[in-house]
């Protein structure tokens, strides 16, 4: 039998993963944003994937979208090598079993977005590539569109 204190952190856990994640999420769709609130993204972000990693329903598919999150978090601040790091922790996740390719294609596009921060262009357009091998096999015409549209906002 679970006692009160660990279903307490489980609900915690599961509000602040998910609230975490969408307060960066807004703060990334800002125009504009203030030094103390890139800090607050980085700060979300990070503390959305770590509420993730205690939650029992963690999957390899929430761990690829988290770190994605980061790594464009870490792109959009110009942060290439954090932006890799992250990136390269999303396409370890989302190549595990049952991670659908959709998440697969953006933990290329994080990666392809951290190569542009740092000047790389030759290796963000090999993972450009990967980007659109991951996207045939999206089966979902919505989702694939999707990531493709985001492909046209990384400037080449």
């Amino acid at each position: 039998m679970t006692n009160q204190s660990e279903v307490d952190r489980q609900a915690a856990h599961r509000t602040f993963s998910a609230e975490c994640f969408n307060r960066a999420w807004d703060l990334m769709e800002k125009s504009e944003r203030t030094g103390q609130e890139d800090e607050e993204m980085i700060r979300l972000s990070l503390a959305s994937l770590w509420h993730w990693s205690q939650r029992p329903d963690c999957t390899s598919t929430h761990e690829a979208i988290g770190t994605w999150q980061t790594a464009r978090i870490y792109a959009l601040l110009g942060q290439a090598d954090n932006a890799r790091r992250y990136g390269h922790l999303s396409l370890a996740a989302s190549r595990q079993e049952g991670v659908p390719p959709f998440y697969l294609g953006y933990a290329y596009e994080a990666l392809a977005r951290a190569e542009l921060v740092a000047g790389n262009r030759d290796q963000m357009a090999i993972y450009l590539g990967e980007v659109r091998r991951a996207a045939v096999l999206v089966s979902e015409p919505e989702y694939r569109d999707q990531l493709l549209d985001d492909l046209n906002t990384i400037p080449t």
